[in-house]
């Protein structure tokens, strides 16, 4: 009778879907055994445990997937990025310098300016862009200007889009259509390059200049997203992640994208971040409210871009560069892009909309700026109101000090390490460079962080973002800030836990646990097992949403 009330209980649970075996779980949990196997029913984790009790969910039509070398965990949350970029750049000219793209001279972007025209049929009048812009590494070590652009385009607008994606250089026609000329007032926060001697713009725009620009730009249309998107979720897809943020998303862009969801072509959940001028146009539209994943899109709050880009010359920090500014100016600190009125303001606005404040700041003078702001608003960490400050580069000690009283939570940017570790001295000096993202110093201080690839900014690789903040390696070879490397499985965390809580998302993702949903990676080595160096070389293999597998690598296939 016994054996037959067991068997009875055990066709009262319904089967799994799948279980995955025989290989590394990272439950990404803290104080818990590694688990022999995880068990998937309906889209939700239904097991995770020994393997002999998880395989009493094995029914008929069960898939039973051994893992062996390979490693399970949940799928990455991606913290910051642009994901309409990754839905536009199908129709741009790569111009990023290597290992991104080709480029190392202003031949080398005119060469890739040309092959875009070309595969595009440009006819005159066509818009011709290019992404990925950073005259850093460049063999003529300065911008590149409208002449140079006038002489192969001269019947097109051309846009190279800056790396940083808070400016960019236009040719004559592009400034024209814009609206651009000598009797252009440039505003505070903005940066327009005047050819010397004249009030003539040369071609470079930044920051307030660049963004008021943003309805008049030759960006896709938010009506034309819904056919575009299959190619840019599937970007994301492809590197693990199951959530995409937009870190600066036009209001329009909301409805669309969930329209285009109820249609089946969107499927990746969506983290929006209008920016915080726009908040009233926001919050007045039906389905706008804060916190609400509807149609695979959630207003998570409200984005405020306080400074620019520290490669760009355009981060706002309390010590000079040690170079001129991108106008020419001396002792150049840059400048803030909204007053520290605005900033509070948005951040009440977002606060009492239910929602989080996502504050961009690279600079350490930037940095005080939201710290002020969250200290006049009187919010600590028992409100736990968890504002996010996006990049945090160039925090100091003092600061990281405030964001654990204050309940901030940093959002770094490791990838820098690599990717401009090399120029930073140049720029910063070395004492600067060495502390980019001081991830180690915020965990010694118990601080939850994120961390991001700021894709258009670097490439939507997530296993790099592990790779960069164990390793902090540069282009060069040179490590970058050795004191600041952490642990890969507390990289692993900044993108999966840590991540979803950044959002308020903890309760449905991050970590493999009963009833979570089964947002899944696997991953080719484990990223904890394999020594530093070779983290960069772990592939992923298969992402899964909602239990259900949306990329698989050819290999496995």
């Amino acid at each position: 009778m016994t054996a037959l009330l067991a068997a009875l209980a055990l066709l009262a649970v319904p089967p799994a879907d799948v279980i995955y075996t025989d290989g590394d779980i990272l439950t990404m949990t803290e104080g818990k055994d590694a688990p022999q196997a995880l068990a998937v029913r309906n889209g939700r984790i239904a097991a995770v445990g020994t393997k002999a009790d998880v395989m009493k969910l094995r029914g008929p039509g069960t898939r039973v997937v051994s893992l062996g070398k390979r490693t399970l965990l949940p799928a990455f949350i991606d913290p910051h990025s642009h994901f309409l970029a990754a839905v536009a750049i199908d129709n741009w000219a790569n111009v990023s310098e290597p290992p991104v793209g080709p480029v190392r001279s202003i031949p080398d972007i005119l060469a890739a300016l040309r092959t875009q025209a070309a595969k595009q049929k440009a006819k005159p009048g066509d818009w011709i862009i290019g992404y990925g812009y950073d005259a850093t590494g460049l063999a003529e070590k300065r911008d590149v200007n409208r002449h140079d652009l006038d002489a192969v385009f001269p019947s097109n607008p051309v846009m190279l889009l800056h790396v940083s994606g808070h400016g960019a250089v236009f040719d004559s026609k592009g400034l024209s259509a814009l609206g651009i000329g000598p009797d252009t007032v440039t505003p505070l926060g903005g940066v327009i390059v005047r050819e010397p001697g004249s009030n003539q713009p040369a071609g470079l725009l930044m920051e307030n200049a660049f963004i008021v620009l943003e309805p008049k730009l030759p960006l896709p249309k938010p009506e034309d997203l819904a056919g575009s998107l299959a190619a840019g979720q599937m970007r994301y897809f492809s590197q693990g992640y199951t959530v995409a943020t937009e870190g600066a998303t036009p209001p329009a862009a909301i409805p669309a994208m969930r329209e285009a969801a109820r249609r089946g072509m969107l499927t990746i959940d969506v983290m929006a971040l209008p920016l915080i001028q726009s908040a009233s146009e926001v919050l007045e539209k039906p389905g706008s409210g804060f916190g609400q994943m509807i149609d695979h899109v959630k207003i998570a709050g409200l984005k405020a871009v306080i400074d620019g880009s520290p490669q760009g010359r355009t981060g706002y920090f309390t010590k000079p560069y040690l170079v001129p500014g991108p106008m020419g100016q001396s002792s150049w600190r840059g400048e803030p892009s909204v007053t520290q009125k605005q900033l509070s303001d948005g951040l009440r606005a977002a606060i009492s909309g239910g929602g989080q404040l996502f504050a961009h700041a690279n600079g350490d003078a930037a940095i005080d700026m939201v710290i002020k702001a969250q200290e006049d608003a009187g919010l600590d960490a028992k409100v736990d109101a968890r504002t996010v400050l996006v990049h945090s580069q160039f925090a100091r000690d003092d600061q990281l000090d405030a964001y654990a009283r204050l309940g901030i939570i940093p959002s770094f940017f490791t990838n820098h390490t690599y990717y401009w570790g090399d120029e930073y001295p140049v720029l910063l000096g070395a004492e600067r460079t060495q502390r980019i993202s001081p991830a180690a110093s915020a965990a010694a201080r118990k601080i939850a962080f994120t961390n991001h690839t700021d894709f258009l900014v670097t490439p939507l690789d997530a296993i790099f973002t592990v790779f960069s903040a164990v390793n902090r390696v540069s282009k060069s070879g040179k490590v970058v800030g050795p004191e600041e490397r952490i642990p890969p499985m507390l990289a692993l965390r900044a993108l999966t836990v840590e991540a979803a809580r950044q959002y308020r998302e903890e309760g449905e993702r991050g970590t493999l646990e009963v009833g979570k949903v089964a947002d899944l990676v696997i991953l080719s080595a484990n990223p904890v097992k394999v020594p530093p160096a070779q983290i960069r070389d772990v592939k992923v293999l298969e992402t899964v949403k909602n239990g259900r597998t949306v990329y698989a690598a050819p290999a496995a296939r």
